[in-house]
């Protein structure tokens, strides 16, 4: 009789290692969110409701898209991640960057994996041929500067972008991959996708996990599995481990995001593919985005969404922040601070040498999308890719095993790692 194992989540990790393990195991997999639909409405419709006043709290962005979650940290950062089937994959901008070379340094070779990714999901910078001339602009800036700006590789079809600057409200047009694609390959293949289910934690007999308690409803369920992969993102992986009596370590990471911005008539980029290149530098990268979250929620940004120009920071923070009963404690520390201010000077510059002046521009809502390293791997587990501190039969998938802060897109590298720990899986069977 085959062994069961149960995958929590159906994100980056959740729905890789779901499609790994499917066949050599039956798989379920459990989904604390509904199916996902991509946002179809008319955004400018909620734009004028944005003159109103009626949008005050990041956390009401559930009124305009229910599949995003907005959470607030100890120093009120707003924190982003998905809810639904796909997880944080169908709100992201379907960035194909490959960011492992701290894992390398511990000895964590995962080229077979990321050859592998690359038969298997398109990655191409073809969205250059949809860029507006002020992105093109900002390119040539950066190549002056000798800031080596690189167009960034997505996953997807994005040759049929057609520049409608939803990516993060995921894709009307199926351009952009998300996650979704890997669990519907698991589905069938015979795994069992269970959606609307929280798992509250781990249930242990004779000192070996045996399943997971869920809430459905208002009912409490018992899931059985030879085997759990825990792969609930870098906020509810700690949670579901701590509430089992698995500790983590204090060390979360998020990679915070702050925009600069100016008013820049018709600039459009509320209308093109989000982050279409990147600038990287040794504690931050900076990418033309358009920030949604500050437009609707920030005071700063009056102008019409046509007329807004960004540029994302996107950093590396320090691992200083932990959760505890759900509570998120998570403040920048002095160094995070200063290598902000240092970016914030960059994005000042490239602004400066575009024509915009200094008072001029406007600073966006510091959020944070990338949570991870609260369960870090360490040289001792660079081959079985297994925490000592977890129970034999239990295993993580995403990036909560990181052991620090990429301050880059990582889905791409979660999805390598994932696909390690479940070839570790099924070699153990």
């Amino acid at each position: 009789m085959k062994k069961k194992a149960i995958v929590i989540g159906s994100g980056a990790g959740g729905a890789t290692a779901a499609r790994e393990l499917q066949g050599t195991y039956d798989v379920t997999i459990l989904e604390a969110g509904r199916p996902f639909r991509p946002f179809t409405g008319n955004i400018s419709l909620f734009e004028k409701f944005k003159w109103t006043g009626l949008f005050f709290d990041e956390r009401e962005i559930k009124m305009l898209f229910p599949f995003m979650r907005i959470q607030k940290a100890a120093d009120k950062m707003a924190l982003v991640s998905g809810i639904g089937t796909g997880g944080t994959t169908t709100i992201c901008t379907g960035n194909a960057l490959r960011m492992d070379h701290d894992l390398k340094k511990m000895g964590i070779d995962l080229d077979p994996e990321f050859k592998q990714i690359y038969k298997e999901i398109p990655v191409s910078s073809a969205h250059q041929q949809h860029w507006k001339p002020v992105t093109r602009r900002l390119f040539e800036i950066c190549k002056k500067m000798e800031l080596n700006p690189l167009p960034t590789t997505k996953m997807g079809h994005y040759e049929k972008c057609t520049g409608c600057g939803r990516c993060v409200f995921g894709c009307p047009y199926g351009v952009k991959w998300d996650s979704r694609q890997f669990l519907n390959d698991a589905v069938s293949k015979g795994a069992q996708l269970i959606t609307n289910c929280t798992v509250r934690n781990i249930v242990f007999e004779n000192g070996k996990a045996s399943g997971v308690m869920v809430k459905m409803g208002q009912k409490k369920v018992i899931f059985r599995a030879d085997v759990i992969i825990v792969a609930a993102g870098g906020f509810g992986t700690p949670l579901i481990l701590q509430n089992s009596g698995i500790p983590c370590e204090s060390g979360l990471f998020v990679d915070p995001v702050l925009c600069v911005a100016a008013e820049w008539q018709n600039a459009g980029q509320n209308k093109q593919v989000s982050m279409p290149f990147i600038v990287q530098r040794e504690h931050f990268m900076i990418s033309p985005y358009f920030d949604y979250l500050s437009f609707f929620f920030n005071n700063n940004w009056r102008y019409p969404a046509g007329n807004i120009l960004s540029l994302m920071i996107k950093l590396a923070d320090t691992n200083t922040g932990s959760i505890n009963n759900k509570k998120i404690y998570k403040k920048l520390t002095d160094q995070d601070k200063q290598q902000l201010r240092q970016a914030v000077e960059l994005c000042t510059e490239i602004f400066s040498r575009l024509g915009v002046k200094k008072q001029n521009l406007f600073l966006g809502t510091l959020n944070a999308g990338h949570p991870g390293g609260m369960l870090p791997l360490t040289e001792n587990e660079r081959d079985s890719l297994h925490p000592a501190v977890l129970p034999e039969n239990v295993w993580v998938a995403d990036a909560t095993l990181i052991p620090k802060s990429l301050g880059n897109p990582p889905i791409f590298t979660i999805i390598a790692l994932a696909k390690r720990v479940s070839k570790n899986i099924n070699n153990r069977n």
